[in-house]
């Protein structure tokens, strides 16, 4: 009998372990099993319909610094399998891909079907089998392998499993799994945005600063990019990679805390007080509210100005001391009382599952189930946007899928 491998989730690290362990043992036969009616549509979906595959980021050392959990370990996976090995598997299986300005990596034909239509090409030229609609209700140890109940009533059996359904937001959906070698650790969203419902800036929804630095009070969590002003709140890559690297600590506080931003981090406070200073000496005449000095948006300098007190006519020269201090506190500490979070898109990520230490460091096998492996997202790794979350699924498949027929 052929050794028979199933591979439960139809997703990005599914594929790529399967098409993985299909290519490494080929006498094996591989089957990934899909709950949903359709397979890849992370992958669709993502990027805004165009798939960022990874990020040009070829130091591994440096690549790790982009997962908030997982860094440590993750790094030596990458050793196996990393970016680098990323563009060239698909550019030897006909995809050439393209790197933008921020590092994104993207293929060049701009659409995530190019991705999609890659990875069903080659599960199709491997014979690997895939199955719809096809949910697991019980994955259960056998004498012989591995016994999976359908969620159809359907009974079937594998020499070896790999586990790779993506992250599940609740504890109790992992139900369904063998226990491992450490506790599985709750699940909470990670890449989100904040909902200010009160935010006196709501009405300049659209709105964007290239650079902003972002904090949450009481915490030493910090991050420095762009911020978008939303109509729910803010969002943008350094808001999205603050929620990310405190999930956790956001989480236990019900998504309910103080942000603060600085929309002029470039400059400490003595260096702006002296930057308005001389701009007033020279612009006297001129009004506060027509005459930005530090290149924000025209709407938001008004928005900060007229919290601060300053009158729409008033003038640089005319402008109060308090009225000049409060605006340099509104520059560099505009304070937001976040109530909730909103999903990014569609590219949500899970922060939680099934814990590193269960794992054999080197092949994703289970340390107390032998024969069982897992890959992706349904490991407590999960990274910041750009690429990285795809990266990890390409890692982690490819390395799930090169040792689970041995």
């Amino acid at each position: 009998m052929p050794l028979s491998i199933v591979v439960i989730g139809g997703g990005a690290a599914g594929f790529f372990g399967a098409i993985t362990a299909a290519e490494t043992f080929p006498g094996a036969t591989v089957t990934i099993l899909e709950k949903n009616r359709t397979v890849l549509n992370k992958v669709r979906i993502s990027g805004g319909g165009r798939c960022n595959v990874t990020h040009a980021c070829f130091d591994n050392r440096q690549l790790v610094k982009h997962y908030p959990r997982g860094e440590k370990w993750l790094r030596s996976l990458l050793h196996q399998f990393d970016a680098v090995a990323t563009v060239r598997w698909f550019e030897n299986h006909g995809v050439q891909l393209k790197t933008e300005a921020d590092g994104r990596m993207f293929p060049t034909t701009n659409t995530s079907e190019t991705i999609v239509n890659c990875l069903l090409d080659a599960a199709r030229r491997l014979n690997i089998q895939v199955q719809t609609s096809c949910g697991v209700s019980t994955l259960q140890k056998t004498p012989s392998g591995w016994q999976l109940q359908l969620l159809t009533g359907e009974t079937l059996r594998a020499d070896r499993v790999l586990v790779a359904t993506g992250g599940f937001p609740q504890l109790t959906a992992y139900g369904w799994l063998p226990d491992q070698a450490e506790p599985l650790l709750s699940p909470v969203p990670s890449l989100f945005t904040f909902n200010v419902p009160d935010n006196p800036l709501l009405p300049l929804a659209g709105v964007s600063v290239a650079d902003a630095r972002v904090s949450i009070s009481g915490t030493r969590q910090e991050q420095r990019g762009p911020v978008l002003v939303t109509h729910w709140g803010f969002s943008g890559p350094a808001v999205l990679r603050l929620s990310a690297w405190a999930a956790r600590d956001l989480a236990a506080v019900d998504y309910r805390f103080t942000l603060r931003i600085n929309w002029v981090p470039t400059l400490n406070d003595n260096e702006l007080r002296l930057a308005l200073h001389d701009f007033r000496q020279q612009n006297g005449r001129k009004q506060v509210f027509s005459q930005n000095p530090l290149g924000l948006p025209s709407r938001l300098w008004q928005a900060l100005s007229a919290e601060a007190g300053i009158l729409e006519n008033q003038r640089w020269a005319d402008l109060p001391a308090k009225s000049g201090n409060r605006l340099i506190e509104r520059l560099t500490n505009s304070q937001f009382q976040v109530a909730g979070k909103s999903t990014f898109k569609d590219e949500f990520v899970t922060c939680g599952g099934i814990a590193l230490g269960s794992l054999d460091p080197q092949t994703l096998e289970s340390k107390t189930q032998p024969g069982l492996f897992f890959a992706g997202e349904v490991l407590d790794v999960d990274g910041i946007t750009g690429g990285f979350n795809f990266q990890n699924a390409w890692t982690t498949g490819y390395i799930a899928g090169r040792h689970i027929g041995l």
